[in-house]
């Protein structure tokens, strides 16, 4: 039987879409809920996960390689009048679309955002993929621009560049009248622009803040920016948070990474969702508001929900191949650059979809609408159009990279519409993508763009023009009982910025009386933001007959918990209200309990956690007490020169406390840059003591800098005398002084070395008696040293053995592909005996845990190439290490423990030892695979 090539059955597909497909209604699913997301616009597919199966059919036969798709030279993709372009969606019933600004009035938008007078600010990236090469993507040409709807009609009438020359802007958000804060790519630091004049372009541009971009691949940077119900500035990447410090300048606070790559959105609640397409995950970490942890389940979704349901009649260009391509149709079969996230709170769509989850897929080229359903404590994302999609589109140009909350209550849905969505890394010359790119000329379509408005038919939009700037503070809070959340945040916003307390009063009458719950929420928020909060308010909340009041009653008292001076009254109340009858309730106290480390608060959460008969609640408190790591795109990435954005909250926090101790004691001697400081009159180069900044000893093992800080130093290093002479002994003070000390150290003036925790100081501590300084000659001996002759080692498995020598490379991965059991293991064979202390064992892959298809015996965690489900792998749930002179007579283990992710550290007694044996000896809760991607061994130095 004579096949029908695949790009003839896309071609008849398409043709046939508008009508036959068009006519056929689409019947959504609506279950009440809220939503998540999380971005990477142009990331492409970076991991096969399962293979995607299109409707009905039976399992689509993988083709040996990407050479075997279709290549032959086709009619080019062109670009279509708007008004062509909208007879190409399709929507479901009742819901329509029409235009609100187009090419040429706007290049290349990515992203929306309005002011209190409703102007519109559009992100336009318009040296984005001007080529397959991306030639000349940095160059400064790209611009925000202003939109300006100036008599209510709801058409845009008046347009001005306000700030322009910039490089492919990521963020711009509105403050104040004329004022925005703007960050663009490959900068580091976030400006405030200022239209001084009310002309409609900025004319003043002044630091905001530093270090809160990157200079990394273009899809590895912060994008977006939400003011949240909490009064925190939060965006992708960054694992912080920012806020206005109500007499001027910034305050920043650590949170866990969030794992977001373009754009992020809160729902009513003051949750912040993020949304991660290069991980290929769509919503990440949305189980608890961020700055709690990031928690994860099994059933995050739905099954199936990372599958997208793009219109049929697909050009096949995607940048995973032929592995990431439903056939016959030609379309995405997996989230491969989830974007652009938005919560509907507007008040002009069907109120059942308040609440749901908005997010983007333009490499499939639809907008899903998730559904949020909430259920013993924990959300599930679910697709509201099964086997289908909000927004869909034949138009192979059609981009959707963000969709917002408009005034005017409708959704507005930015559509970049471009030839090449992907960034130039994943379309180099011979790839699948690039030959796509060459076959339909898609290398020739750029800078254009159209932004779209999603109504609903029957319904008016709300023409009422904006004019907060020109508004009293009292009017603002009226504003606070809008059905349209744009308007109740963009009111508590400017109240906060204007820190106008006569309105108090007015404020705290809403939060008691007011029968509009979400009115009464941000009340009390903005009271929080005005510094004007009290312990009574807060605490009659927590006692309303409401949940979700009780739970903004908690957060919002956090504000006067750790204040200055603190009100630890709370604790009682935290501790009180984990008996709550609302299991929502219940995991807040936990999470603030957790924080803000209320005394006992470990022992209370595992006795609530272990009685509790409500899934959230144990599985909640299960990982407060064993947090895990969060999933989605990390922090920096390459971005070297990025700091410490990597490191845990915990190791942050610590870094911090260790900055302020050594700019008051280090410094004098050391240098405010580590560099050692001159000493006056001795000469040229001749410093006061060593300089730390870049050195091998400070950024070798931890026990050097240890030891050092516990004990002292004296004399000469590496021959070389210092003037102030001793190194004192800091050993009095704490081990949590001693590991912050040491992190600062370790990880600042340009060192890249692991942190360190207390409880690595006090075995430090423990091992030695010793109470005078140490000198050079004597210390050198005892610590450790990283066995780097991996090429000699031997290793081997019980499990997937083929692949163990991955872990030798600095790409490679192994894991056991099946749940962890008992007795799996991992072993090491050294080219000769060594003195071994230390394993230091890693498993994860930037920020994430490693990934692989079962079945696929020998493939490289995360790029799993066998049919079947995904595993997640992790570290050993416990391990035992034994060693051997021989690999046949085995001793006892000489360490035991429970593992870690991403790293487990193993320490141990010095041992002569050829192999080394890693015994997995717990069994997986969740059926997670024990994976590995690095193993490091320390050993004493050779005689020691």
């Amino acid at each position: 039987m004579k096949r029908i090539p695949t790009p003839v059955l896309i071609a008849a597909a398409a043709a046939m879409v508008s009508t036959a497909f068009a006519a056929q209604p689409l019947r959504p699913r609506l279950k009440a809920g809220p939503a998540d997301v999380r971005h990477g616009f142009g990331s492409g597919e970076t991991k096969a996960r399962r293979v995607v199966r299109g409707g009905n059919q039976a399992p689509q036969q993988l083709p040996a390689s990407d050479e075997a798709g279709d290549f032959l030279k086709r009619p080019p993709v062109v670009r279509q009048d708007p008004a062509v372009q909208q007879k190409l969606f399709l929507l479901p019933p009742g819901y329509t679309i029409e235009l609100v600004l187009s090419d040429p009035e706007i290049q290349d938008p990515v992203g929306v955002t309005f002011d209190g007078n409703g102007r519109m600010y559009v992100l336009e990236m318009r040296s984005y993929m001007q080529d397959a090469d991306g030639a000349g993507s940095r160059a400064p040409i790209s611009r925000i621009s202003r939109h300006e709807d100036t008599d209510g009609d709801g058409i845009y009438d008046k347009h001005t560049v306000f700030a322009d020359k910039l490089v492919m802007p990521r963020i711009a958000f509105p403050l104040g009248d004329g004022v925005i804060l703007g960050l663009e790519t490959d900068n580091r630091d976030l400006y405030k622009y200022t239209d001084t004049n009310g002309d409609g372009v900025a004319d003043r541009k002044e630091l905001f803040y530093a270090g809160f971009g990157r200079v990394t691949n273009m899809e590895w940077q912060p994008g977006g920016l939400t003011w949240a119900l909490d009064n925190w500035l939060y965006s992708t990447y960054n694992p912080f948070r920012l806020r206005i410090a109500p007499r001027g300048g910034v305050l920043r606070e650590e949170t866990e990474a969030n794992g977001g790559q373009w754009w992020s959105a809160q729902d009513n609640y003051g949750k912040v969702w993020w949304v991660d397409g290069g991980g290929e995950l769509g919503p990440v970490n949305f189980q608890e508001p961020i700055v709690y942890g990031a928690f994860n389940v099994p059933d995050n979704f739905e099954p199936d929900f990372e599958v997208p349901w793009p219109a049929p009649g697909g050009i096949s260009d995607m940048q995973g191949g032929l592995r990431r391509i439903r056939l016959p149709d030609g379309t995405l079969n997996h989230f491969t650059a989830a974007s652009g996230v938005e919560i509907y709170r507007g008040d002009r769509l069907p109120h059942d979809a308040v609440g749901d989850l908005f997010f983007n897929e333009p490499v499939g080229r639809i907008v899903r609408r998730a559904k949020v359903v909430v259920t013993d404590g924990l959300t599930q994302l679910r697709n509201a159009y099964p086997k289908s999609e909000f927004v869909r589109s034949t138009d192979p140009l059609f981009r959707p990279v963000s969709i917002s909350n408009a005034p005017d209550g409708s959704l507005y849905l930015v559509d970049m519409y471009t030839g090449i969505i992907q960034d130039a890394q994943w379309a180099g010359t011979g790839t699948y993508l690039r030959r796509k790119i060459e076959q339909y000329d898609l290398d020739k379509q750029h800078n254009w763009g159209r932004i779209w408005r999603i109504r609903y038919e029957g319904t008016p939009l709300d023409r009422t023009m904006p004019r907060m700037y020109h508004e009293t503070s009292g009017q603002l809070v009226e504003h606070l009982q809008h059905p349209n959340g744009w308007w109740r945040d963009t009111a508590q916003k400017l109240l906060v910025l204007r820190q106008d307390t006569s309105v108090v009063p007015q404020l705290k009458s809403i939060a008691r009386e007011s029968p509009n719950q979400l009115a009464r929420i941000h009340a009390v928020w903005t009271l929080e933001g005005l510094g004007a909060l009290d312990a009574d308010l807060t605490r009659e909340l927590m006692k309303s007959p409401d949940p979700q009041l009780r739970i903004q009653g908690i957060r919002a008292s956090e504000s006067l918990y750790k204040g200055t001076p603190g009100d630890k009254s709370f604790a009682d109340d935290y501790r009180a209200m984990t008996n709550d009858p609302d299991p929502n309730v219940v995991i807040q106290a936990m999470l603030t309990l957790t924080l803000h480390a209320v005394p006992d608060a470990r022992t209370l959460i595992r006795t609530v956690a272990e009685t509790s008969t409500v899934r959230g609640v144990k599985e909640i408190g299960k990982q407060l007490l064993e947090p895990r790591q969060s999933q989605g795109q990390g922090p920096a990435l390459s971005d070297t020169g990025a700091g410490t954005v990597n490191l845990t909250i915990d190791q942050r926090r610590s870094r911090q406390r260790g900055e302020t101790i050594y700019k008051e004691l280090c410094g004098t001697c050391h240098g405010p840059d580590a560099k050692g400081s001159p000493m006056a009159g001795a000469g040229e180069g001749v410093t006061m003591a060593p300089a730390l900044a870049g050195s091998s000893r400070v950024q070798a093992h931890r026990d050097y800098v240890i030891k050092v800080l516990l004990n002292g130093l004296m004399g000469p290093i590496d021959g070389r005398e210092y003037p102030g002479g001793v190194m004192v002994p800091m050993g009095a003070n704490t081990d949590e002084w001693v590991a912050d000390v040491a992190t600062y150290i370790r990880t600042g003036f340009g060192n890249a070395a692991a942190p360190v925790t207390p409880g690595q100081v006090a075995a430090v501590r423990k091992e030695s008696s010793r109470k005078t300084p140490w000198t050079y000659p004597e210390l050198q001996p005892l610590i450790p040293t990283l066995l780097t002759n991996t090429s000699a080692w031997k290793v081997s498995a019980s499990d997937n053995t083929e692949a163990a020598a991955n872990v030798l490379s600095d790409v490679g991965r192994w894991d056991t592909g099946r749940p962890q059991q008992p007795d799996m293991w991992f072993q090491i064979e050294l080219p000769s005996e060594a003195t071994v202390s230390e394993l230091q064992i890693d498993s994860t892959v930037r920020g994430r845990p490693l990934f692989r298809a079962a079945g696929g015996a020998g493939a490289p965690a995360g790029r799993g190439r066998g049919r079947g489900a995904m595993i997640r792998a992790t570290g050993p749930v416990s391990y035992a290490v034994q060693v051997s002179s021989d690999g046949t007579t085995w001793g006892p283990p000489v360490a035991e423990g429970d593992g870690q992710t991403p790293t487990t550290i193993i320490r141990f007694e010095p041992v002569r030892a050829k192999f080394i044996r890693v015994v997995q000896t717990g069994t997986a809760e969740n059926g997670e695979a024990w994976g590995i991607q690095r193993v490091q061994i320390y050993a004493l130095p050779s005689g020691s």
